[in-house]
């Protein structure tokens, strides 16, 4: 046989590689047509869909060597890195929560690969170790997926998930030890673990085994509840629940405060409607065979159970209230008819509850930072929480019998603080600030409100060196998602620090297909809506260029996942309104997403190419199908992993692979791919600071900006 890569014609590089001068890898076209609802659309790049084919290796090789060569030259490369690591290299906290008279929180001491789990008795005592994942892995890309403490504090269930993939391995670890039991679970994806009280044993889910050869798609990608019980195998596992008329279904399960339930959220894909269960406990333990009672399975709404005071479960929804309410729903009398407002809609958008201390404490958005609120058992509104600022808030978890809890704040120039909240009083206290080389006295950062096409009003936080001059020239980044009820808040980041460093502005756009102001919000950004995404996003460009922040040849458009896909949609859509792009692991190919892996949970937000209606729209903006020649494109770098289960990279190198072949001017159409990561989640502290610091120096390579 032929040498793969001669065969295939890939490799055919530049003696020497500049922004105007690339020769890009050829990659082969074959012929290939689907036809949907009567319209042949081609596929030439369907071969990169087979990641692990030797073909599709030879091409990934051959696409990095360009883009690695690439980046090696640019001289902002190195001390964007240096200045990313510098101001990376910080304490790093996460919001403590107690389980069996015990405290644990999260620590990073600045660049560890993985954050380390502490243990305390008590907050002033010298913590210890509960679980280093750094230990996991010699390169750090093993990471913890679930960190769960059984009820008395001795053991605690824990998921790995390795190179950033989402399937998880759950096991058990004696906290006073250090050791593993010798319990395993595997094929567990997109849950977690919830105990007993009796301490037995705890509820998860997870797929069945594939059979050897045999991929996991939409066809046979469902889930099962199942009870393990400690010291006894997986394949002892007693099965719940599953619903063999629909295997779409997936199950979330947490065990109530006072150990006589567990809640069920049940879920159809990716979207925020679902349905509501509750499971009986017998005094805290679960009885095989025990009966599942359906609350409502209409999923025709969001029902997240917040706990319960005996047959009353409280259940915060947005039935009824695009913006959402807390109601009580009677076990004993569950119909609709019955359901009882605790606390009504308002004007801001509800997007958290807890029951902790004897008290409700709801979380809002309003234009897009975060409000809480304390109410009474019955409802009846006591006190607002004052936060620092305007910014972001989470965290305020616990039990009804907790006297504290802990939340976290962050905007745009305020690195993480965590504070310490007393559900009686009303005080808060900092239980830990950071330390940061981030002289956040130094910047700024605003909110303003924008004018999208169709006349619909959205903010953006902008964050920049106080004393910015209005003068049309400052390099600017513009983040955006717009999708699956996913809120864009301001929040401190690495990335946006070390651009304001360097002397930019950073943007966060909260457009459509949010919960910003409710399910409303997020359904005019869905399905055939999803154009309202697009030009909200390029209002959001607009108005920045219009006030003279800066000029389409020095502003950059961000976005992953969903967000990678927003940004190939509005490259295609405006190439001459924007300098660079950088699209991180998108969805790209809008009329196969559904075919891989857990893509058929996102047809709620996109609709399907099965649908004739809904295959028109996905067609009208899909990255993929739209790359058009004769049009100057900006400056592109793609970046996916090849170990990506969720986004599959295939999204991404036939993207790609568009770009490189179309006429779309001489600015580089690269694609950086990580060998050794996947969606992100997990990704180690290295390969975040490489990555990111790469997108920043591509930004600023491209806008010529003087990086010392």
């Amino acid at each position: 046989m032929k040498n793969t890569v001669a065969a295939l014609g890939l490799i055919a590089l530049a003696a020497s590689i500049s922004a105007q001068t690339l020769s890009y890898p050829q990659t082969r076209k074959v012929d290939h047509h689907d036809t949907y609802h009567g319209q042949r659309v081609a596929d030439p790049y369907r071969w990169l869909e087979d990641d692990n084919s030797a073909d599709t290796k030879a091409w990934v090789k051959a696409q990095n060597a360009v883009t690695d060569k690439f980046l090696e030259a640019m001289p902002q490369r190195l001390p964007t890195r240096k200045l990313y690591t510098e101001l990376y290299n910080y304490e790093k906290f996460g919001i403590p929560f107690k389980e069996g008279g015990r405290y644990f929180w999260t620590r990073n001491d600045g660049l560890q690969q993985q954050s380390v789990y502490y243990t305390a008795a008590k907050l002033g005592d010298k913590p210890t170790v509960a679980l280093d994942p750094n230990q996991l892995s010699k390169d750090g890309t093993v990471a913890l997926s679930g960190f769960v403490p059984s009820p008395d504090g001795k053991l605690v269930a824990y998921g790995i998930a390795a190179s950033g993939s989402d399937w998880q391995t759950w096991k058990l670890r004696d906290l006073a030890s250090g050791k593993d039991l010798a319990d395993q679970i595997d094929w567990v994806k997109f849950s977690s673990a919830s105990w007993t009280p009796d301490g037995k044993g705890f509820f998860y889910s997870r797929y069945d085994a594939p059979a050897p050869g045999v991929a996991l798609t939409g066809a046979n990608y469902f889930q099962k509840l199942y009870y393990h019980r400690i010291g006894t195998p997986q394949s002892a596992d007693q099965l719940v629940f599953e619903n063999k008329d629909d295997k779409q279904w997936g199950f979330g399960a947490e065990v109530s405060d006072d150990g006589s339930l567990v809640y069920l959220g049940i879920w159809k894909g990716a979207g925020s409607k679902n349905a509501l269960a509750v499971l009986p406990l017998n005094k805290g333990s679960y009885v095989a065979g025990s009966k599942v009672q359906i609350i409502d399975q209409s999923f025709d709404a969001q029902y997240q159970a917040v706990g319960n005071d005996g047959n009353m479960v409280f259940v915060k929804t947005d039935n009824g209230a695009s913006r959402g309410r807390l109601i009580a729903i009677d076990l004993k009398k569950p119909e609709r008819a019955n359901w009882k407002t605790l606390i009504a809609e308002t004007a801001d958008t509800m997007t958290s509850a807890h029951a902790v201390g004897g008290r409700f404490l709801m979380g809002y958005l309003r234009d897009a930072s975060t409000l809480v609120k304390v109410h009474g058992r019955d409802g009846s509104f006591i006190r607002d929480v004052q936060l620092p600022g305007v910014g972001s808030g989470a965290g305020f978890g616990g039990k009804w019998t907790d006297t504290e809890t802990f939340f976290s704040y962050t905007s745009l120039t305020t690195p993480t603080e965590v504070w310490r909240y007393d559900v009686a009083t009303g005080q808060a206290s900092v239980f830990q600030k950071p330390k940061t080389p981030f002289e956040a006295e130094q910047f700024e950062t605003r909110r303003e409100f924008i004018t999208s096409k169709d006349g619909t009003k959205l903010p953006i936080f902008i964050a920049h060196k106080k004393g910015l001059k209005l003068d049309g020239n400052n390099p600017t980044v513009l983040y955006g998602y717009g999708g699956f009820n996913s809120p864009m808040t301001p929040t401190y980041g690495i990335t946006a620090a070390t651009w304001m460093k360097m002397g930019g502005v950073y943007v966060i756009a909260s457009i459509r297909g949010g919960s910003e102001y409710g399910e409303s919000w997020h359904e005019a950004g869905t399905k055939l809506k999803k154009q309202n995404v697009f030009d909200d996003f390029i209002a959001s460009a607009e108005w920045l260029i219009a006030k003279k922040y800066t000029q389409p040849s020095k502003l950059a458009v961000n976005g992953g996942s969903n967000g990678g896909l927003l940004v190939g949609a509005v490259v295609n859509q405006r190439p001459e309104l924007f300098g660079a792009a950088v699209p991180q692991v998108g969805v790209m190919d809008m009329l196969r997403f559904h075919k891989f892996t857990i893509g058929w949970a996102w047809t709620g937000d996109y609709g399907s190419s099965e649908d004739p209606t809904e295959f028109k729209a996905l067609l009208a903006y899909s990255p993929l199908h739209n790359v058009t020649s004769m049009r100057n494109y900006p400056a592109i770098m793609v970046t996916t992993g090849d170990h990506d289960d969720r986004v599959v990279p295939a999204h991404s190198f036939k993207y790609t692979a568009a770009l490189q072949a179309a006429d779309t001017g001489s600015a580089p159409k690269l694609i950086r791919i990580e060998t050794a990561a996947g969606h992100g989640a997990g990704k180690p502290t290295s390969k975040i600071i490489e990555e990111r610091a790469d997108m920043l120096a591509f930004f600023a390579n491209t806008f010529k900006l003087d990086i010392k």
